[in-house]
């Protein structure tokens, strides 16, 4: 099966701001480094999506106030099946 690089598939947080209470669970969370703290907004942003694995969405699952969501899987793999073909 050809590796496709993790650059090329579009599966990463992304986060509303005007959902985020500052609770800092998916900061916490996310052992990868996609987030960082914005100390002067009290929130969290993304800022090395393409550390998160693909298919991981614990954060999401955290979070309280829906502040965090993730692209639809199926269409993931399916961007993953096409890459592969290429």
């Amino acid at each position: 099966m050809k590796p496709v690089p993790r650059e090329k598939i579009p599966w990463y947080p992304s986060i509303d701001e005007k959902k985020c209470d500052g609770c800092q669970a998916c900061f916490q969370f996310c052992q990868h480094g996609v987030y960082t703290w914005d100390e002067k907004n009290n929130i969290a942003e993304v800022i090395r999506p393409f550390n998160c694995v693909v298919g991981c969405n614990g954060c999401e699952n955290l979070c309280a106030k829906g502040a965090i969501s993730f692209p639809e899987i199926d269409a993931i793999q399916e961007i993953i099946r096409k890459l592969r073909e290429e």
